[in-house]
């Protein structure tokens, strides 16, 4: 049975992204984002509002484009998740 990803899951991937593949300092696209999250782009534009909106992630707009950086907050959720991810596998629990 295929296991679906939970929206905090999702998020913790279009975070991880933001992070990972930003590597020369000035955001990531949304092509990229859409790719490595792995679905449709009603549903990441979606997903960014909220996070730009309670300031996870950074939106830098440029004359045609919208990229993405991480901020300070987002990166502390990464860390929080990951430790509460950690926690429930001790425990034998797949989020």
């Amino acid at each position: 049975m295929a296991q679906y990803r939970t929206q905090v899951r999702i998020i913790a991937d279009v975070l991880s992204t933001a992070r990972d593949q930003n590597t020369e300092g000035n955001g990531v696209g949304v092509t990229t984002l859409l790719r490595r999250g792995n679905m449709s782009y009603g549903r990441m534009s979606k997903l960014l509002s909220e996070l730009v909106g309670s300031g996870l992630l950074l939106e830098l707009s440029g004359e045609k484009i919208s990229k993405y950086m991480i901020s300070q907050k987002g990166i502390q959720f990464l860390v929080a998740y990951s430790s509460f991810e950690e926690f429930a596998q001790s425990f034998g629990l797949r989020l």
